[in-house]
């Protein structure tokens, strides 16, 4: 193949989408399913898809959809990076190092998002061109007849009950709008990702039952929470139900909403196990449980951020103790954000920008991107060699500055 791998990398066109997708489900071992096995989904971006081509034969794929992320503070673009695939035909040729090169090029170019993220299939695939998990989920499950809130817990005087679609996404839109601006991690929602949260294409319930919504509503009748689940039957051997629930996401305004949903989730008949992959590693209903070791969580990383442009990432977000000093990074796939970087923070505003000035830190830009949204500790990062502290305390100082009251979490996938 020639050399400038780049250069053959393209956006396909509708009438190629087949062939695409064909192509990305097929390094995945799976077989596409769904609506859009035809024509892209409503949230593709294809001007921002890329291809490689043997012949007739995609044989690599990407994309990017334009979101926005909720960091510390404020609400950023960000550049989902998706479809990431090599036909095994094609490895270890410089295929994805080109992919990643034409992605952070373009993105960089249109001087829009500072920075990126993505869900990745592999934990040692990104680290190498500067992505690093910046939120965790919880992963965990538990057993019903274990799984009891804490008799002082208050659930209000509203209540939970089943609602179509309609009125669940009536509610819940706003609900979300709302909530997310204060959970790092979260992304942002327009209409076509609620049509795709709430499709529900019977291809792509793998054994489970159809998605079940749940609307809190308070006594004056208002909307205050919301939750999605679903069911799959099972019995025992000896005809003893054994059921389980899978839970999507649980979201309120209040914590009675909050625990009033889990309450009703926790009390569903013939339901024995209940799981919730996608829940926040520092879910608050640990703290609602009688018996806290009733819930086993198996925390893995979830969304993965690359910080693509450094003054403006550091400039966009805010920091809940001030700060006013010099890192140093070090980013080789990407040049141009190596060097000294002066940051002033504080609860209300940031400023980044270029310096001469000694540095304080020295870190690369992975380190800078897992800490990012303030799950991940600069401090527990030097203990593991990977930041280095130049002026004394400048790492606690930093620690603390980059932190944030609220747990990062994502609950998109995509």
């Amino acid at each position: 193949m020639p050399d400038d791998l780049a250069a053959q990398l393209r956006p396909i066109t509708t009438e190629e989408w087949p062939r695409f997708l064909r192509s990305m489900y097929g390094v995945f071992g799976d077989e596409p399913s769904g609506r859009y096995l035809d024509t892209p989904s409503p949230v593709a971006e294809l001007d921002r898809s890329l291809s490689l081509w043997d012949g007739d034969r995609v044989v690599a794929t990407a994309g990017i959809y334009g979101r926005e992320l909720t960091v510390p503070g404020a609400v950023v673009p960000c550049a989902g990076i998706t479809w990431i695939t090599v036909a095994p035909t094609h490895r270890r040729r410089g295929v994805l190092t080109a992919i990643m090169r034409r992605q952070l090029d373009e993105i960089r170019a249109a001087e829009r998002e500072p920075v990126a993220a993505l869900w990745a299939a592999e934990a040692s695939i990104y680290g190498r061109f500067g992505y690093a998990p910046a939120t965790r989920r919880g992963n965990w499950t538990g057993a019903t007849e274990r799984l009891r809130l804490r008799r002082d817990v208050d659930t209000g005087t509203g209540g939970v009950r089943p609602a179509e679609r309609d009125e669940f996404r009536a509610s819940a839109v706003g609900l979300h709008e709302q909530l997310r601006r204060w959970v790092p991690g979260n992304l942002a929602r327009d209409e076509r990702w609620w049509d795709r949260l709430l499709e529900d294409d019977p291809d792509e319930r793998r054994g489970w039952s159809a998605q079940h919504l749940l609307l809190h509503r308070e006594a004056d009748g208002t909307a205050s929470g919301y939750a999605t689940y679903r069911r799959k039957a099972s019995w025992t051997d000896a005809g003893e139900p054994d059921g389980k629930i899978s839970v999507g996401e649980v979201r309120a305004a209040t914590p009675a909403a909050y625990a009033a949903l889990w309450r009703y989730l926790l009390s569903i008949d013939l339901v024995r196990t209940v799981e919730a992959s996608m829940a926040s590693d520092d879910d608050p209903l640990r703290h609602l449980l009688a018996d806290p070791r009733a819930l086993h969580a198996r925390p893995l990383d979830a969304l993965w951020v690359r910080v693509v442009d450094v003054g403006r990432a550091l400039s966009a977000r805010r920091y809940p103790a001030p700060l006013d000093m010099v890192f140093e990074v070090r980013d080789e796939f990407c040049p141009e954000n190596t060097g000294r970087w002066h940051l002033w923070g504080h609860p209300a505003g940031a400023f980044c920008d270029r310096t001469d000035r000694d540095p304080d830190i020295v870190l690369g830009i992975e380190e800078l991107s897992a800490a990012y949204l303030g799950g991940v500790s600069l401090a527990t990062l030097q203990g593991a060699g990977r930041v280095r502290e130049v002026s004394p305390g400048a790492v606690v100082q930093a620690s603390t500055g980059f932190g944030w009251p609220v747990t990062p979490w994502c609950p998109d996938e995509f």
